[in-house]
């Protein structure tokens, strides 16, 4: 997997000054995985998720979990 071949989407709730990272989709249902990158480093190393633990992180995030206290 290389990063040419991935299509990279940042959330649309990103705007905290360019600290975010981006995620490829397609390869969940496919491999298994969640491409993630730092968007300020696109040629960067790729951290690949599984994907059940990608679905946990983001239930965690809209659960309220990861909020800071």
């Amino acid at each position: 997997m290389t990063t040419e071949s991935l299509r990279w989407y940042t959330s649309s709730y990103s705007s905290n000054g360019g600290n975010c990272v981006e995620i490829a989709v397609g390869f969940a249902a496919t491999r298994g995985v969640v491409p993630v990158r730092d968007s300020k480093q696109v040629s960067g190393p790729v951290l690949r998720v599984s994907a059940d633990a990608f679905s946990s992180f983001v239930a965690g995030v809209r659960g309220g979990e990861l909020d800071a206290v």
